[in-house]
C-alpha cells in the first residue's frame, strides 16, 4: 500500500512539473534580421513591447567589440519613437552573477541585444544569473529583441557562423554539405526554430538548408535586413522592407558518405510585412 501510494505520489509531482514547463511565456520577441532599422521598425519595437509610461529599456550591448558606439546608435533610434527611459548593462563574465544589475535585466519591460558576435555574447551569459533573468522577464511579459547576433542567439540551437570544414569565416556557405555547420547553444527563447539573419541580402541558402538537414525537426528561418518577426508564443508576424525565408520538413532527406546532402521536397516559403506564420 505504501509503495503504490508513493507510486502515486511521484505520478502527480511528474504531471505538475511537466505541466509547469508547457507554461507559455506571456512576453513577445522582436527578431530583426540586422542593417538598416528605419523608424517604422523601431515604432514597431515599441509598440510589440506595450510599455508603460514608467516602463524602462535595458540594452545589453556585450556581443559587440563597440559596445558605447552601439548603445548610443540604438538609444538614438529608440529616442525618436519613445519618452521611456533608457539604459544599458556591458556586463562582463563576472557582473552576470551581480545581483543588483541582474535585477535591473530583469525587471526592463525591454530588453534589447545588439550585434556583434553571438559567441562573445553567449560566452558572457551561459549558465549565469543573467541567462536566468532574460528569461525570467520573458516569461513575466517583457519584449526580448535583437538584431544581426541578437538574432541568432534566440534559437536553442544557435548558428555560430562558422564552417567546420572551412578555417576562414565566410559570411555566406560556399558549399551545401553535411557536418559543415558549427552550432553552439543560444538563449533557449525560441526551442522550435533556427534563426539565420541578414539572409536574402547575403544569400544565406547555403547555411539555412544546411541547418534543415542537420536538424530536420526544426523551423529554419531567415531574416532579412531591415525586416523583423515578432513572436507571440507559436505565432510569427513579419514587419519590415524585405522578407523572411522559412524552410521546413525535408522529405527523402539523405546524407551521402561523401558529404553531399539531397532531399526529395521540402516546405520552402517567403513573407513579407503583415504576413503571418506558425513556428511548428
Amino acid at each position: 500500500m505504501k509503495r503504490l501510494l508513493c507510486i502515486m505520489l511521484v505520478m502527480v509531482l511528474c504531471s505538475f512539473t511537466n505541466q509547469k514547463s508547457r507554461i507559455l511565456p506571456k512576453g513577445s520577441l522582436f527578431v530583426i534580421g540586422g542593417g538598416h532599422k528605419d523608424e517604422h521598425l523601431m515604432e514597431a519595437l515599441v509598440q510589440t513591447a506595450q510599455l508603460s509610461s514608467t516602463d524602462y529599456i535595458m540594452i545589453l550591448p556585450m556581443a559587440s567589440t563597440i559596445p558605447e558606439e552601439s548603445v548610443l546608435d540604438m538609444t538614438k533610434q529608440l529616442q525618436k519613437v519613445t519618452k521611456n527611459k533608457i539604459t544599458s548593462i556591458n556586463f562582463s563574465r563576472s557582473d552576470a552573477g551581480n545581483r543588483g544589475l541582474v535585477d535591473s535585466v530583469r525587471r526592463a519591460k525591454l530588453i534589447y541585444i545588439t550585434g556583434g558576435d553571438q559567441n562573445r555574447f553567449m560566452s558572457i551569459v551561459e549558465h549565469t544569473a543573467l541567462f536566468d533573468a532574460i528569461h525570467s522577464a520573458y516569461q513575466q511579459g517583457a519584449c526580448i529583441a535583437g538584431t544581426s547576433a541578437g538574432a541568432a542567439i534566440m534559437s536553442e540551437t544557435m548558428i555560430t557562423g562558422n564552417q567546420l570544414k572551412d578555417s576562414i569565416y565566410r559570411s555566406t556557405f560556399d558549399r551545401l554539405a553535411n557536418e559543415n555547420l558549427e552550432t553552439a547553444r543560444g538563449l533557449g527563447l525560441i526551442k522550435s526554430a533556427i534563426i539565420d539573419q541578414h539572409f536574402v541580402k547575403r544569400s544565406r541558402y547555403n547555411r539555412l538548408f544546411t541547418a534543415l538537414a542537420e536538424f530536420p525537426e526544426k523551423t529554419c528561418i531567415g531574416i532579412d535586413e531591415g525586416t523583423a518577426i515578432i513572436v507571440r508564443q507559436n505565432t510569427v508576424k513579419v514587419v519590415g522592407e524585405s522578407q523572411v525565408i522559412v524552410a521546413k520538413k525535408p522529405r527523402g532527406l539523405k546524407k551521402k558518405s561523401n558529404g553531399m546532402i539531397t532531399w526529395d521536397n521540402l516546405t520552402l516559403s517567403a513573407y513579407d510585412e503583415g504576413q503571418m506564420f506558425k513556428l511548428k
